[in-house]
């Protein structure tokens, strides 16, 4: 599988990538191994990963007073580690790690991963947990909807992303899987679109949705 591109910086985003790369360059000095942006904006902002020799409380206290101007410019709170504890923790988060691998701009530094993979039996255990995980949630918001249409149709795009994030993943443990689940790229146009949508009954749309999912679940579940 070709990995993603890496995400996209605008002019703007240029100019706040440079400001905390020379914040953490102060702070850190030659300790910052490599500094990377990663992911797409949202609502908590522009997100970074700092791979530092030592971490030290003293270097936390120092970086906690640019938090303020971290968050104006649209930063999220960066992600600070030692390159040897994101190798030992890639089996406690294989999908959010992976996706940093995978797809990573560098700011500042070396490229940390020249030879770093998340293991295909980490990767297949995170995807189950996120599709069961995303199965229960619509379960038991639907019961919370009471049946009201509205609240059906916020139900479902409002767990877009997180569906969209699934197929993502599910695509890198194997490709081809989630189109034969029935989860087309049609199907995410339409839960994303179901609170805008003037449906009149949003259940129909639902019960696809949540047998796609089961079906989803019940696939990786059997990966081997």
């Amino acid at each position: 599988m070709a990995h993603a591109a890496p995400p996209a910086t605008s002019a703007a985003d240029k100019v706040v990538f440079d400001e905390i790369t020379r914040d953490l360059v102060r702070i850190f000095d030659d300790r910052l191994m490599s500094l990377l942006a990663y992911g797409e904006r949202d609502d908590q902002g522009l997100h970074t990963l700092a791979l530092v020799e030592r971490l030290s409380f003293r270097d936390l206290a120092q970086c906690a007073p640019r938090m303020a101007a971290w968050r104006r410019l649209g930063l999220a709170t960066p992600l600070m580690l030692t390159p040897d504890e994101f190798r030992r923790t890639l089996d406690v988060f294989p999908l959010e790690y992976g996706e940093i691998i995978e797809r990573h701009t560098i700011l500042a530094g070396s490229n940390p991963f020249p030879a770093l993979s998340v293991p295909h039996a980490d990767l297949r255990r995170g995807v189950e947990q996120a599709a069961k995980s995303h199965l229960i949630h619509l379960r038991e918001g639907f019961l919370e909807t009471s049946g009201e249409a509205r609240a059906i149709a916020h139900l479902v795009a409002a767990s877009a992303n997180a569906f969209r994030a699934l197929l993502v993943n599910l695509e890198r443990l194997d490709p081809g899987s989630a189109a034969r689940a029935g989860a087309t790229d049609e199907l995410l146009r339409e839960v994303a679109a179901a609170a805008d949508a003037a449906i009149a009954d949003p259940s129909a749309l639902f019960a696809r949705y949540i047998a796609v999912v089961e079906r989803l679940w019940q696939y990786v579940d059997a990966w081997r």
